[in-house]
């Protein structure tokens, strides 16, 4: 069977650009500022940004181009041995899936909301009390009862996420990235034009880039910085090996994965001086420092963005147009993150695309209703947490020593730089051999030594150990169960 293919080179930059830019960029970059001393966050994601986020994009783009699969098959490819990884991908990028298409809910949930602004002037208490229906009683483990006003909106999110997969890499899923990203940048930039008019925008942004040089030493800073890299590019979580193999045979690896992380970072940077000059208008209205405007980090786009839209002229055309925009950042990442699980099951059953993608959206639809219940904020709060920051920077420190040291990644380097205008030089794999793993070795080191001793944000230690660590370990002990399988089976045949 013949492999598809991308249309043209900019049909797979904006789609690579556009699972790279999701909610993470505007949802949850500003918040890993916000919570990590502003400016100083800066310098560690500038560097995380060099030392991992290009080599690695540019490693993963080789590797799908080389090997030509989906995760499981790559790492199939490499070595037998290490097809567990490939799965253990996949089965990360799908229990993000099922939580991330809960945001995009409320996101066109908001979008309907923004043509009358009936969130009200005290978006907080709305977003927490009244639409998330969030009661004193509900847990990760309590979810309480389905909340349709959120289950509808995402059971559409799931119907366009089915509809682009269905149809394929040329059909579907490069036609809606060419229409929904430029939509995306070009409304941003309008909104912050306007913005930063507003009386204190300009403290907020002072608060995003003068740096808070005592934060620099905490390892907790760095650990956002890298992680954040990581959850925003996409890559370790199966997506861009999926992805490249669908490039044609002659590809400029090098550039593409350049644009890549830089549009990516620029976009996710412009996306912090929107937020922040909200803020700071925020701040200045309540008469409050900056800090204490946002009661939570995950509601940031939820609290602030709606609060900004209520100061607008023509908040009916403005707000709808910036939830829109908000709405595409979240389905072109569910559409990727949905095609790396698909592509994946068509490689392994040599099931045809329409039944692969008709089972992981059917399935994922059903288990993604858990995060449409009272405490499915909750419930997102803590699987996001064990996903971004353990079960994630575990498959990139993996993946990295498998081919930094296991595997020679002399060769990936040969490949890219053989088709690529442009070669890389010893840099790539001084990255990827030493400064990546060292610096993913202690932030992973720290977040697991931390979570087991401190827990993580006040939830009980039953729901730790079964929706947080029974969750990983689960993840881990399934993916070496199919290695085993299918090394059975390949002995067998």
């Amino acid at each position: 069977m013949k492999r598809e293919q991308w249309g043209s080179r900019a049909g797979f930059i904006l789609a690579a650009v556009g699972s790279a830019i999701g909610l993470g960029n505007i949802w949850r970059f500003p918040y890993m500022a916000y919570e990590n001393g502003g400016g100083a966050f800066f310098i560690p994601y500038l560097f995380a940004m060099l030392t991992a986020g290009i080599p690695f994009m540019i490693m993963e783009f080789g590797m799908g181009h080389k090997y030509r699969g989906a995760a499981p098959r790559v790492f199939a490819r490499l070595n037998s041995k290490f097809e567990w990884l490939g799965w253990f991908q996949v089965m990360l990028a799908a229990i993000i899936a099922v939580y991330y298409v809960a945001v995009i809910g409320w996101a066109i949930s908001y979008f309907n909301m923004s043509f009358t602004q009936s969130w009200g002037s005290d978006t907080n208490a709305y977003f927490f009390s009244e639409f998330l229906q969030l009661g004193g009683d509900n847990g990760p483990s309590k979810l309480g009862s389905i909340q349709w006003h959120i289950a509808i909106p995402m059971a559409i999110a799931w119907a366009i996420t089915f509809a682009a997969i269905f149809t394929g890499v040329k059909g579907g899923i490069e036609r809606a990235s060419k229409i929904m990203m430029p939509l995306l940048f070009l409304m941003v930039i309008a909104l912050i034009a306007r913005m930063i008019m507003l009386p204190g925008a300009l403290d907020g942004l002072n608060y995003l880039f003068e740096p808070d040089f005592s934060k620099i030493a905490d390892p907790k800073v760095w650990s956002a910085a890298y992680g954040q890299i990581f959850f925003t590019l996409s890559v370790g979580f199966s997506i861009m090996l999926a992805y490249s193999s669908y490039l044609p045979e002659k590809s400029d690896i090098t550039n593409n994965a350049f644009m890549t992380v830089l549009i990516n970072c620029g976009f996710s940077i412009i996306a912090g001086i929107l937020i922040f000059a909200i803020l700071g208008n925020m701040a200045h209205e309540q008469a409050k420092p900056l800090t204490e405007v946002v009661s939570s980090g995950v509601g940031l786009a939820f609290v602030t963005i709606p609060s900004a839209i209520n100061l607008l002229p023509a908040p009916y055309i403005l707000g709808p147009v910036f939830f829109f925009a908000l709405v595409i950042a979240g389905l072109s990442s569910h559409i990727s993150i949905i095609e790396a699980v698909t592509s994946a099951f068509i490689d392994k059953l040599n099931l045809s695309r329409k039944v692969a993608a008709s089972l992981v959206c059917g399935i994922g639809f059903v288990v993604s209703m858990s995060f449409a219940t009272n405490g499915g904020l909750l419930l997102l709060d803590l699987v996001d947490y064990f996903m971004n920051n353990i079960a994630l920077l575990a498959s990139c420190l993996i993946e990295l020593l498998i081919m930094g040291w296991i595997i020679k990644l002399s060769d990936i380097h040969k490949h890219v730089n053989n088709i690529s205008e442009f070669t890389i030089g010893n840099w790539f794999e001084i990255c990827l051999k030493f400064i990546s793993p060292l610096f993913l070795l202690v932030i992973l080191g720290t977040n697991i030594y931390t979570t087991i001793t401190e827990g993580y944000g006040g939830y009980s230690t039953s729901d730790l150990m079964m929706l947080g660590w029974g969750l990983v370990a689960a993840m881990l002990v399934s993916a070496v169960l199919i290695n085993k399988a299918s090394k059975n089976n390949t002995q067998e045949s």
